[in-house]
């Protein structure tokens, strides 16, 4: 659940603080009122992209923080690990996200930086929005059976299915492909096996490349190197180089150390020095025998050197390029070889998967029919309850000609509002306030079996009244008893059934308009004010006397 909310300069609202209980939340206002703030808020902790357009006017940033205390995280803590963000400490998620007008925005999850992709991946995990242009959704058949699948919770299934799917599709593609393909002649085939005999002679890996280039850098200023090492020896030890003069250092200093015992040490780091300096010339003219090719070692490295750019020129700046491509043209002479047999295994792994898929289709089938057969039953129950008295709603599956990425079977959703009507796709029978009944109906009982925490429903009580209202309110504490819900709503008997009750008031001055959102429900009287004001008319004394009797019913 939600523990709490803090918003900063977001719209028209400059800053709130609030908390938050378990169970079923209302939140109403004036039309206009600026409802959306909160929704809004709550949508960029689950990772919606944010408008710099939306910072409040004069400030430089926006920011929103929230607290979600899940009580089944495991699933978090083993997400946020694979992320490397922290796990969350006591259940406890924490999530900041800061919006700046000038420059990258920054979101913190548990106090760590991430990303805008993560934070709406992990808001899969605790919030659920659904809004009143959500609905026409249902009119689409696809979107029908993701509901579906989602009620029978068909997801490991789906993605087993399309696994092979995409194997499948692939194998076809490839068939397809060596049918349309060029043939290639024998000259052609000839030159792709010299470049391939090329590449495997050359034995590349990523070591005998570095050797290979350190050589031939070597080679390239052979004269250099074995010119200026013998010239450092002959300095160091030849006739009149450093390590004459320091002989004789070290004989006067070894005469000094007779005549004082206190001079030996010196002495002798003189002599250490004169064989360190001897050590290091020894080293600098091996360095420049080295440093020498015979004739016949530096033709070989240039001609290795000549290949190693020709091909690293044709097929790639790197080892695993020029490697990966020989790969590919062997691949590709053997194919030349038999086409034929190439087409056939290709053809003859689809077919083994085509039977795979067709069992998991079917078995994706047969789950679908069970799940879609207790949701009709469960959304016309309900329906019946919203004022639908005999609607009648039925999800009925059907088979598809032919294997498709979401199964081998798909549903449509049919319905009849009324007696005497046959049952028919809602796109053409539903009226907006029917398809806003329908929607929360549907959304009612998947949320039965929906184990995401925060529900949120904006207005989809929309064009509903009456005794029906008083239903959608009931229904709505039902699901709050499983899940926290917030409900914006203008219907007061949806609000009075709510345990916890939000106002939005949005305040307008010559040159400034401000958004405040503060609890009622721990105020009886403003309460039944604000019902009042939703049931017409906030000082009216049959309105204030009908909210005073809504509130005693829901309690």
């Amino acid at each position: 659940m939600l523990r709490f909310l803090r918003i900063r300069n977001l719209a028209v609202l400059e800053h709130a603080e609030l908390e938050f209980s378990a169970g079923f939340t209302a939140v109403t206002g004036e039309t206009g009122a600026g409802k959306s703030v909160l929704l809004g808020a709550l949508g960029l902790l689950a990772g919606r992209r944010a408008d710099r357009e939306s910072i409040r006017r004069g400030g430089e940033e926006m920011g929103v923080e929230g607290g979600i205390q899940l009580h089944n995280h495991e699933a978090v803590d083993v997400w946020l690990e694979e992320r490397a963000l922290p796990t969350c400490e006591d259940g406890l998620l924490l999530i900041q996200r800061t919006v700046y007008r000038d420059k990258p925005g920054r979101i913190l999850v548990n106090g760590m930086l991430t990303t805008q992709a993560n934070l709406h991946e992990l808001g899969a995990f605790w919030l659920d929005i659904h809004g009143p242009g959500e609905a026409q959704t249902l009119f689409s058949e696809r979107k029908q059976l993701e509901l579906l699948d989602s009620y029978a919770k068909n997801d490991p299934l789906l993605a087993r299915y399309g696994e092979s799917f995409r194997r499948w599709k692939a194998l076809l593609s490839k068939a397809e492909e060596l049918r349309s393909a060029r043939r290639l002649g024998p000259d052609e085939i000839e030159f792709l096996r010299t470049q391939v005999d090329k590449i495997e002679r050359a034995k590349l890996s990523e070591d005998s490349v570095a050797a290979l280039e350190r050589d031939f850098m070597r080679l390239e200023s052979a004269r250099e190197l074995v010119a200026g090492a013998a010239g450092l020896a002959g300095r160091i030890s030849g006739a009149r180089g450093i390590c004459a003069s320091m002989a004789e250092l070290v004989n006067d200093a070894r005469r000094l150390s007779r005549l004082d015992a206190a001079l030996g040490e010196l002495a002798n780091r003189l002599d250490s020095v004169s064989i360190e300096l001897s050590d290091i010339a020894s080293d600098y003219a091996h360095a420049a025998r080295e440093c020498s090719f015979d004739e016949r070692s530096a033709k070989l490295l240039r001609e290795r050197m000549e290949i190693w750019m020709e091909l690293k020129r044709k097929y790639g700046p790197d080892v695993k390029s020029v490697n990966a491509r020989g790969v590919e043209l062997r691949t590709r002479i053997e194919e030349q070889g038999d086409v034929e047999g190439q087409i056939e295994k290709a053809l003859r792994e689809a077919d083994s998967l085509a039977g795979e898929l067709s069992r998991i289709g079917e078995e994706l089938r047969s789950r679908r029919e069970a799940a879609a057969h207790e949701l009709g039953e469960k959304s016309g129950s309900l329906l019946s309850r919203l004022g639908f008295k005999n609607a009648k709603l039925r999800v009925e599956v059907f088979k598809e000609s032919e294997l498709r990425e979401y199964g081998d079977s798909a549903c449509r959703i049919v319905f009849a509002p009324n007696p005497g009507m046959p049952p028919r796709p809602l796109a053409k029978i539903a009226s907006s306030g029917e398809l806003a009944r329908v929607m929360l109906a549907i959304k009612t009982v998947l949320a039965e079996a929906d184990s995401t925490p925060v529900l949120v429903f904006d207005e989809v009580d929309a064009n509903v009244g009456g005794e029906a209202a008083v239903e959608v309110g009931k229904e709505l504490a039902g699901l709050g008893a499983r899940h926290q819900v917030f409900a914006v709503t203008h219907l007061p008997q949806v609000a009075a059934l709510a345990s916890a009750h939000y106002l939005v008031q949005k305040t307008q001055k010559e040159d400034d308009t401000q958004v405040s959102i503060s609890p009622l429900h721990d105020g009886r009287e403003s309460r039944v004010a604000e019902l009042a004001r939703m049931l017409g008319d906030r000082h009216s004394k049959q309105a204030i006397e009908h909210a005073e009797s809504l509130l005693a019913k829901a309690l």
